[in-house]
């Protein structure tokens, strides 16, 4: 089963209202906003990471960097590295690479909210592919994933 219909069931089964977009190719968390005529601070983007205690699934706005050096102090871990894209591929097998959805309940894994992205009442995401967005309630999000909420990215300098 694919990611997006793996996403839209786990959706369905819990109720969750939300709506299926698709668009043109987009790899870029900001890309993804604009292709979704969103503004980037409600764009969901997942970056997996791994650390002393395991793969982490943190998920902050578009408009955002992830600070590793916070991630590893607020959530009190000596080792902190990006996850590489092999690793990013076996832990999302039927996922494009850089499209993972915020749902680590679907796939094991804890999921880390960063602050700013909680002060959202709807988010869009990534659903497995460079085409498919997911949009809904942050209050839904919260519920399916119980998350951990922390400040752990830095607002990305506009681009010129």
């Amino acid at each position: 089963m694919t990611t997006l219909k793996r996403c839209i069931a786990f959706l369905d089964n819990n109720d969750i209202p939300y709506a299926h977009t698709r668009h043109a190719n987009a790899y870029r968390a900001r890309d993804v906003a604009a292709a979704e005529h969103l503004p980037p601070c409600r764009l969901a983007k997942t970056v997996i990471f791994s650390s002393d205690a395991g793969y982490g699934m943190a998920v902050l706005p578009a408009n955002c960097l992830l600070d590793l050096e916070e991630v590893a102090q607020r959530l009190k871990l000596r080792h902190v590295r990006l996850a590489t894209e092999i690793e990013v591929a076996n832990l999302f097998p039927d996922c494009e690479v850089g499209a993972m959805p915020p749902l680590g309940t679907l796939f094991g894994l804890t999921v880390y909210i960063d602050s700013r992205l909680a002060e959202e009442d709807y988010i869009a995401f990534n659903a497995g592919t460079h085409r498919d967005a997911i949009h809904m309630c942050f209050s839904d999000l919260l519920r399916l994933t119980d998350p951990k909420i922390t400040r752990f990215a830095h607002v990305e300098a506009p681009m010129m």
